[in-house]
């Protein structure tokens, strides 16, 4: 199974979760807006970046009839933005929210933010769960790269609600095989050139407590996309969606944009 749909036909939006290898993770956004309209839910299976384009290509060609909406999550985000740039006439918008950098620059940035927020027990538990990621013989590293995935949610969060998480669908060969990838694409800059091609709107959601920061996004589209919008919450973390004080005005904003 490589897509979950939502609502009635037809389908104008369709939601992108991160990872990569994190299927289920845009479930509640799912389900919240398809109140209002359609929805798809591609959840990606394909291991390489490329794969993964085709694949969303070919989800997209065969349930909708008209350029969609495309909302990505972390690296979903930027996954819609490089789908975007190749396949303009699939895409009527694309929605970023809480998007990896594009530029290499910023990545370090990341890190540091993250570091500062661990406590010491956090440290520790980072510490066990890179331990087992170099030496992975004998482990469910599916249920690791959830652990870590919630560690670093946790890192990410400024006040979060309790959410469901489908972290069954976690898939950690998916995310060896494509992260290095895309990291090479950023690392090089062909990952921002590719931007240039972009025809459609963008529009970029982030949080101010998002260790990914908000800065790089926006100083890296602004330069590159001519029909840009960039929206900051306060008070908010990684996953708007989940966060007490930034979930209502997380939904406005995303209901004003794609109806």
């Amino acid at each position: 199974m490589n897509l979950r749909k939502y609502g009635e036909k037809a389908y104008k939006v369709a939601v992108i979760h991160g990872g990569p290898g994190a299927a289920g993770s845009v479930k509640p956004i799912c389900e919240e807006l398809s109140k209002f309209c359609g929805i798809l839910e591609p959840l990606q299976t394909e291991m390489s970046v490329e794969g993964q384009l085709i694949e969303l290509k070919g989800i997209l060609e065969e349930n909708t009839e008209e350029p969609i909406i495309l909302i990505g999550h972390s690296w979903g985000a930027m996954l819609v933005y490089m789908f975007a740039a190749k396949y303009n006439h699939l895409v009527k918008k694309v929605i970023l929210i809480a998007s990896g950098s594009i530029e290499e620059k910023y990545y370090k940035d990341l890190q540091e933010n993250r570091e500062n927020k661990l406590t010491e027990d956090e440290k520790i538990e980072l510490k066990r769960l890179q331990q087992i990621f170099s030496n992975p013989l004998g482990h469910d590293m599916n249920r690791v790269f959830a652990k870590f995935g919630a560690l670093m949610e946790k890192l990410d969060s400024y006040a979060p609600l309790e959410v469901s998480n489908d972290d069954s669908l976690y898939n950690y060969e998916i995310f060896t095989k494509v992260w290095p990838e895309a990291h090479a694409l950023r690392k090089s800059g062909s990952m921002y050139e590719m931007g240039k091609d972009i025809k459609c709107e963008v529009v970029a959601i982030h949080g101010d407590y998002d260790s990914h920061p908000a800065y790089g996004i926006k100083a890296s589209l602004e330069k590159i996309i001519p029909n840009f919008k960039f929206y900051k919450l306060e008070n908010c973390g990684h996953s708007p969606w989940t966060e007490s004080y930034a979930k209502d005005e997380f939904y406005r904003i995303l209901k004003d944009e794609i109806l």
